[in-house]
Parts: C-alpha cells; structure tokens; sequence
C-alpha cells in the first residue's frame, strides 16, 4: 500500500494540487472515484462547447496531464499514486464526448469509466504496468475511457431504449 500524502503537501503545492484532483485523490478510499466526480465538474461546461473545441481541451488537458502526473509521481517518488487523479478527470471526459445530454447519459458514462478503469480488461492493464512516467498514468484511463465510450455509444443504438432512458 502507498504512503498516504499528507493533505498540506497537496494544497501548497500546485504540482499535486492539481494532479491530486483539486484534493478529491486525498479521499482514504477509492480517490479514483472521487477524481472522476471532478470530471463532472469539467464536463458540465466543456458541454458548451463546439465537439472540436471539447476535443482540443481534452488533447490539452492529456498532454498536460502526461507532464503533470509524471511530475507528480517523480516528487512523490512512485508511479501512479493511487492519489494522482488527473489521468482520471480526463479519461472520464473522453468517455463522455459521445454521450447525449442528459444525467442518465452523465451517470452511466460515469459508471462504465468506472469499471473499465477498476478492471483494467487487455490491454489496459498490461499499460498500466509497462508504460512508466506520467505517459503510463495517463495511458491506461484513456483507454479505459475509449472502452466505456464504446459501450456508450452502443448502448445509444440498442433498439428498444429511448434517448432519455439511460
């Protein structure tokens, strides 16, 4: 089990400030989840952009977060502290680019990011045990967020669901 980080570490430090989720990955249980609520908070305005400015924000984000949780893990010295939930922030917007406006749409994406980021299915899992650095943090939940923005989207075709269901 990692070291807990201690919270004034997070909150004077901009570095793991941000990383950490704005504070949400010093949550003492599955900060992962907390990191993805985040993500709510990010995707409600990003809503209000054209597609191709929701995608730019997002790449953005991904590329900043590769330098970020790589910084973050270095200081603390260890790959993916459980508490590093950037990569989790930007997966959980990436699964939602397809989604239909709606809390049901913004629930289930919520809930598939969270399974495919928990069960890590190939190749998710061998990422995240191979790629090393902020690229590997990030790598393993954007795969996990294109795996729950497959099924989202399938899950929008599925004869017999209406559009507002789900």
């Amino acid at each position: 089990m990692k070291q807990p980080v201690p919270a004034k570490t997070v909150f004077t430090d901009p570095v793991h400030f941000l990383a950490f989720g704005f504070g949400a990955g010093l949550a003492p249980f599955a900060p992962g989840t907390f990191g993805t609520v985040v993500g709510i908070a990010f995707e409600l305005p990003l809503r209000l952009l054209s597609m191709p400015a929701r995608v730019a924000v997002i790449v953005a984000m991904f590329a900043f977060g590769v330098w970020l949780c790589g910084e973050s893990a270095r200081r603390l010295q260890t790959h993916d502290h459980p508490g590093i939930v950037w990569d989790e922030i930007v997966g959980f917007l990436i699964t939602m680019l397809v989604a239909p406006p709606g809390w049901h749409w913004l629930l289930a994406g919520f809930v598939l990011f969270r399974i495919f980021d928990i069960l890590k299915p190939w190749p998710i899992r061998e990422m995240d045990h191979s790629i090393r650095g902020g690229a590997g943090i990030m790598l393993d939940d954007v795969a996990a967020g294109l795996y729950a923005a497959v099924v989202l989207y399938a899950l929008q075709h599925v004869p017999g669901i209406p559009a507002g269901w789900l």
